[in-house]
């Protein structure tokens, strides 16, 4: 304990990055997870129901379905009946903007997760060195005493560790929470691929009608 307060008393211009690091990795951790669970769904039941409705060209069932599913996934499905029922020909297109907006929105604030992941051991290494800079200045000056350079490596150490510390979990939250996109894109290729093998049926007919 005393080893810390003495690393806080004399590094805290190196350390106070850091804790800002770790005030806002937790700041993105409590977003994200808040925003993922609100608009977490069950995917496999809606898009059988939404095939369903495809299926006997109820187009505003569709659209009830999706609006009722809400969150992230109702709002891209919604999209995708509108685009359907408006330009089956550049219907693809037309979904990946929608998607990718979407996708924007799953991914924010990511890239602050990324950064401290990438930032933060570098702030902790340079108050390492910093700190045994000035230990061998002390050392220098007052002569050898074992006692103050041993409490000045070990102050300069706690940097480090904190710095790695708030970048491990940084870069694990970040990790989690791609995969967590990702799950979320595979869920609008899913709906993708379902209107798609609606257009594909009815350019095949209307192929064989014109033979």
């Amino acid at each position: 304990m005393e080893l810390l307060l003495h690393s806080i008393e004399m590094d805290w211009p190196v350390l106070l990055p850091i804790l800002v690091c770790s005030i806002l990795t937790l700041a993105v951790a409590i977003n994200r997870f808040s925003f993922y669970n609100k608009n977490k769904r069950e995917v496999v039941r809606f898009i059988r129901a939404l095939k369903t409705e495809l299926v006997n060209n109820r187009l505003d069932a569709a659209k009830n379905l999706s609006i009722q599913l809400g969150g992230v996934i109702g709002e891209v499905a919604e999209e995708a009946v509108r685009i359907f029922s408006e330009q089956k020909q550049g219907f693809s297109r037309s979904f990946d903007i929608s998607a990718n907006l979407a996708t924007r929105k799953l991914e924010k604030y990511l890239t602050i997760l990324g950064t401290i992941g990438g930032v933060c051991p570098f702030l902790g290494l340079f108050g390492t060195v910093v700190r045994i800079l000035y230990t061998f200045q002390d050392l220098a000056s007052q002569g050898n005493q074992s006692a103050a350079v041993a409490m000045g490596i070990g102050s300069a150490l706690i940097a480090t560790a904190f710095g790695l510390g708030v970048a491990i979990v940084a870069v694990v939250l970040y990790n989690l929470f791609q995969s967590t996109v990702k799950r979320y894109e595979d869920d609008f290729q899913l709906i993708k691929l379902l209107f798609l093998s609606f257009t594909d049926s009815e350019e095949k007919t209307q192929a064989k009608a014109l033979v």
